[in-house]
Formats: C-alpha cells, sequence, structure tokens
C-alpha cells in the first residue's frame, strides 16, 4: 500500500495553525493518517459538492478530496457549525 501526497489549501493550514492545542494534535494526526488510508470508516461524502468528503476529529470537520496520489485538504473548521460550509462555498 503506497502513501498519497498531501495538500493543504493555505485557509486550511492558517485554520490548522490557530486551533487550540487541545485540538490541533488530533486533527493533525488524522490528517496525516489519510495519506495512509484516505476513505476511514468514519469518511462520509459532501452532499453537493460532489468528490468532496469529510471527516470529524473531535470539535473540528476535515474537508478534503483524494485523487489517485493526492489527499487535497480543503477546510478545517469547526464541526457545530456553518463555518466549514461557508468556507468551501467561497472556495467553489
Amino acid at each position: 500500500m503506497s502513501r498519497r501526497k498531501l495538500d493543504v489549501a493555505r485557509d486550511a493550514a492558517k485554520a490548522l495553525a490557530e486551533l487550540p492545542a487541545k485540538h490541533f494534535k488530533p486533527v493533525v494526526v488524522k490528517t496525516l493518517a489519510l495519506t495512509a488510508e484516505p476513505f476511514p470508516h468514519d469518511s462520509r461524502p459532501l452532499h453537493g459538492h460532489e468528490g468532496l468528503l469529510r471527516i470529524d476529529s473531535g470539535e473540528c470537520r476535515i474537508v478534503y478530496c483524494v485523487d489517485d496520489e493526492l489527499v487535497r485538504i480543503f477546510v478545517i473548521g469547526k464541526r457545530n457549525d456553518d463555518e466549514v460550509y461557508r468556507l468551501l462555498d467561497r472556495k467553489t
């Protein structure tokens, strides 16, 4: 099994850097794990956005897509509000 490369959008990297320490490590671990297993059991397709998936890590939601050799992280944000979807709508 080969690992995919990881591409993190600038806004997602900024959001990651601004996370409190309590949330930072679990989100980074979950994000890096996507390079080995891009379709974990708890990932779900993102309705209304063809080809995008979402995965949760604690209070955070990670929105990403998978290509043959690349996992692209589009948005990282709070899971319990619509922030993630507003950010995503601005990008698409």
